[in-house]
């Protein structure tokens, strides 16, 4: 049996060497074929033929997996090292390439968004198999659509503008160096290393690893906090002002094919819950053996007399394959894929992107897997979770490039389900003592996952409103300590430290808006387990199909064929009711 080791991933499947005259060759076949796409314009007529369309998306296609292929080494190139000046410059003449490919081929999608009636619309739809669904949903921008120069002009602007600033925020967290006393030894550190501080058994190193990390932040709160009001600005004037979007978190709502209804609901009812975790967090202070938690103290190991398990790279890769060898043979084979090609990336290096990621750039490349692995339970469990989205990715494999990615909000579920495969694994192969070790970290993680995101998405919707009426970096970070107030309430000591916490957030900066599709993601994985849990192997081909679904049908119409509305707050609350539960669990196990 073949055992796993820590390194760097293989990018030769999507170019061997960007100086090559073969990469040249790369980007000269995706120019020509845009050029020649250029020409469908004056053949384009609302009563063509369903062949003559469907002929035009698989250019479009085409055109997509191409781009797809070279952009995504420049990159996964960077996020291998963001300090290298050769990737960075990559990265940049990529993003450029990109914005002139999709300016050379947006009067197709202008075209089918605001000058195809209805009727037509409905005909050309009704021959287009999988896409009807992503054809469907362009359609809903129409409204929101502008004029081609201006959307020229847009695209044109956003490399050196909000792409710009993105990048401008990275560089510059990801080249922060941490240093630290452990013992007697000061430590330099990235943010990755250091993180591990804050889970540990000693409360001063837990808050001098906290400190560490937001005195970073606050140090340099004059120009990331000016980064976030230009990012959050231009969101505003675009999406606002000049396109009509009714709020700005409508706007992402749109782009992920989910109603407002839906994503109302979902941050309604994880506001109300937030007492299921104050509860949790006040039963964690009786465990630690303290009066109360200090937010320094929210990811503390429970028991403190248990020395934390250290997992070699070897065992965690495949307690992974283990798990979701367990409920189905297919999905396994699909995470062993991924180390089978060399796609993962998994050691810890100065200037690598910090975090986890999963990249699919075509149905036909197995996806990437980005992980920064220190041995600790949480990083097995971050494995199970990126491989989640491998797989979610690969079960959609046969799916036009157009539709194989899942929208947003679906998009972590199977990621979120792989990895309460992994604890219903690893929990029976515990004693009692370490069970309670782990559920309590398992709540740990549905906080961090759940009521954490919605809350940061709360946030964001009041600070998007405060950024576009004026205001100052100082208020941004007051917003944000009164919106930890509301989740914590008494049941944790909260210190003004924390209010720039924020600006640590690269979500924030890259995807506004993303993070309520963590907490959507968990709470479905958590209905679709309990589904599992009582149907057994029978429920494994309807999970397997809601996956290879992947972006072919709207949230809210594909798992209406499962049974779940998502719409209805009586379905985000059964998440709730199995947290509840499992703090329950942990409160007996005391």
């Amino acid at each position: 049996m073949s055992s796993y080791q820590l390194g760097k991933w293989d990018l030769s499947e999507l170019a061997k060497n960007p100086k090559s005259p073969a990469f040249q060759k790369q980007i000269q076949e995706l120019e020509q074929l845009a050029k020649k796409f250029e020409k469908i314009k004056s053949k384009l007529n609302p009563k063509m033929s369903s062949k003559q369309f469907m002929n035009i998306l698989k250019q479009v296609e085409e055109i997509s997996e191409k781009m797809s292929k070279i952009g995504g080494y420049a990159s996964l190139s960077y996020s291998s090292d963001t300090q290298s000046d050769e990737a960075t410059s990559l990265m940049t003449t990529m993003s450029k390439l990109g914005s002139e490919i999709s300016n050379k081929i947006l009067f197709f999608d202008l075209w089918w968004k605001t000058q195809v009636d209805d009727k037509n619309a409905k005909r050309l739809m009704k021959d287009a198999g999988e896409i009807t669904e992503y054809l469907s949903h362009k359609r809903l921008f129409a409204k929101y659509a502008l004029s081609e120069p201006e959307e020229r002009i847009i695209n044109t602007l956003d490399v050196t503008g909000i792409s710009a600033l993105v990048k401008l925020y990275d560089k510059i967290t990801n080249s922060f160096e941490y240093k630290m006393k452990v013992g007697n030894k000061s430590k330099i550190m990235t943010r990755e290393e250091l993180t591990n501080y804050v889970r540990s058994t000693n409360p001063k190193i837990r808050e001098t690893a906290y400190k560490t990390i937001l005195s970073k932040y606050s140090e340099n709160k004059g120009v990331v906090g000016e980064i976030y009001q230009n990012i959050v600005l231009n969101w505003k004037d675009e999406g606002i002002e000049i396109r009509g979007y009714k709020s700005p978190i409508s706007m992402s709502n749109i782009g992920n094919d989910v109603d407002d209804k839906t994503i109302d609901s979902l941050l309604s009812v994880c506001k109300k819950n937030s007492p299921v975790f104050q509860k949790f967090f006040a039963q964690k202070a009786k465990m630690l053996k303290m009066k109360k938690l200090r937010r320094y103290d929210l990811y503390a190991p429970s028991a403190a007399n248990i020395k934390e398990k250290n997992y070699s790279y070897d065992k965690s890769v495949k307690l992974v394959f283990e798990s979701l060898g367990k409920f189905s043979s297919t999905l396994e084979g699909y995470a062993r894929k991924v180390f089978d090609e060399n796609h993962i990336d998994s050691g810890i290096r100065q200037g690598k992107r910090d975090g986890a990621f999963c990249s699919t750039l075509t149905p036909k490349i197995t996806p990437y897997v980005l992980v920064n692995f220190t041995g600790k339970s949480r990083d097995v469990f971050t494995l199970a979770h990126e491989l989640g989205h491998a797989v979610h990715s690969q079960a959609a494999q046969d799916r036009s490039i157009l539709v194989q990615d899942a929208p947003l909000p679906l998009a972590e579920t199977a990621s979120t389900f792989s990895e309460l495969l992994l604890y219903d694994n690893l929990s029976n192969k515990i004693s009692d003592d370490e069970k309670k070790t782990m559920l309590s970290e398992k709540i740990d993680d549905l906080y961090a996952t759940i009521l954490r995101q919605s809350f940061f998405t709360i946030f964001e919707v009041d600070v998007h409103k405060q950024i576009g009426d004026g205001t100052t970096i100082d208020k941004i970070s007051k917003t944000y300590l009164n919106n930890l107030k509301m989740q914590f309430g008494n049941s944790v000591s909260l210190t003004d430290d924390f209010a720039i916490e924020w600006s640590c957030i690269p979500h924030f900066y890259h995807t506004p808006f993303y993070c309520y599709a963590y907490s959507f993601g968990n709470l479905l994985a958590l209905s679709l387990f309990q589904r599992y849990k009582k149907e057994g192997k029978d429920f494994v081909p309807a999970y397997i199909s809601i996956l290879a679904a992947g972006g072919s049908k709207k949230p809210e119409k594909l798992l209406a064929e499962y049974g779940f509305d998502i719409t209805s707050p009586k379905f985000w609350q059964e998440g709730f009711d199995y947290v509840k539960n499992q703090v329950k669990t942990l409160s007996s196990l005391n």
